[in-house]
């Protein structure tokens, strides 16, 4: 049975630096990634990597403050997130996949969600 956990949400002052985590059991994946999805708004792509590492994507929003990371021996993915906005306040989710893509739909696991408040 597939499960993703994330952790590492909270409440941070805007310009500060919160890391997210997210681990994967019961399979591994090519395609890890965050979305997430503040009140009254579409679940929102964040960001996403390969099985290697090394092709990553953002949306453009974060670009510059987020960065995604992953660790293969620990079946985890990291999202490490500086500079931070109250617009970025959200519910992020993990998901994992077989594609590498921005859309929700090509995700069949996802994570429970953990949430990020960025005050002003």
């Amino acid at each position: 049975q597939v499960q993703l956990v994330e952790s590492g949400g909270g409440l941070v002052q805007a310009g500060g630096s919160l890391r997210l985590s997210c681990g994967a059991s019961g399979d591994t994946f090519y395609a890890m990634g965050w979305f997430r999805q503040a009140p009254g708004k579409d679940r929102e792509f964040v960001a996403v990597v390969d099985w290697s590492g090394g092709s990553t994507d953002y949306v453009d929003s974060v670009k510059g403050r987020f960065t995604i990371s992953r660790d293969n021996a620990k079946n985890t993915i990291y999202l490490q997130m500086n500079s931070l906005k109250p617009e970025d306040t959200a519910v992020y989710y993990c998901a994992a996949g077989h594609i590498v893509s921005h859309h929700g739909t090509d995700f069949g696991s996802w994570g429970q969600g953990t949430q990020v408040t960025v005050s002003s």
